[in-house]
């Protein structure tokens, strides 16, 4: 179960959002999430999929932070907070691509599949998204896995599509459509 703190989500909304699942707050970035963010993307366990390397200093993670806040309500991303401390992110930096990095103490939980599936459940709150994407690395069977128990279904997958730390990296495509999820959420197949 999700309970949205705002009332919807829309590209004119400039509050800030907190999303709450049964052990987790979705938020919105603040500045003093500095160190908590930087612990995750400094990490080389959190980082081996992401699109960065890990970040060296805090100067590279401020940064990082300062563009997820800068974005704004028009893209939906979300620290999360477990029992008082933010141990990552989910959402959405760019619609209608989700993103998501969890802190490798709080892997095999369950908490990723939570936090983006209430991210996912938000944005699909309102009519401006239909179709949801998402850029997997085809080596990055966690991710592949809970991208699939949310839903998401291949559409696709290109070779040599990001080059991270001079290393470059195939992807795999995934789309979950408002329907989709909504037939899933309520125990059907997809369409």
């Amino acid at each position: 179960m999700t309970t949205c703190i705002s009332s919807s989500w829309n590209a004119s909304w400039a509050e800030p959002v907190e999303i709450r699942t049964p052990r987790l707050i979705l938020r919105s970035a603040r500045p003093d999430d500095l160190e908590a963010m930087h612990a995750v993307l400094s990490d080389p366990r959190a980082t081996r999929w992401w699109s960065t390397p890990p970040h060296e200093t805090l100067g590279q993670t401020r940064a990082w932070l300062d563009g997820m806040i800068s974005n704004g309500p028009a893209h939906p991303d979300f620290v999360i907070e477990l029992d008082g401390r933010v141990v990552g992110k989910a959402g959405f930096w760019r619609l209608p691509e989700v993103g998501y990095i969890l802190h490798p103490d709080c892997w095999g939980q369950g908490l990723a599949a939570e936090a983006v599936g209430a991210a996912i459940d938000h944005v699909f709150q309102t009519p401006d998204v239909d179709t949801m994407t998402a850029d997997v690395d085809p080596e990055n069977a966690a991710s592949i896995r809970l991208l699939e128990r949310l839903g998401f279904m291949p559409t696709g997958s290109g070779e040599r599509t990001w080059n991270v730390g001079g290393v470059w990296k195939d992807s795999l495509y995934y789309g979950l459509t408002r329907a989709d999820r909504a037939a899933m959420t309520a125990g059907q197949a997809p369409a």
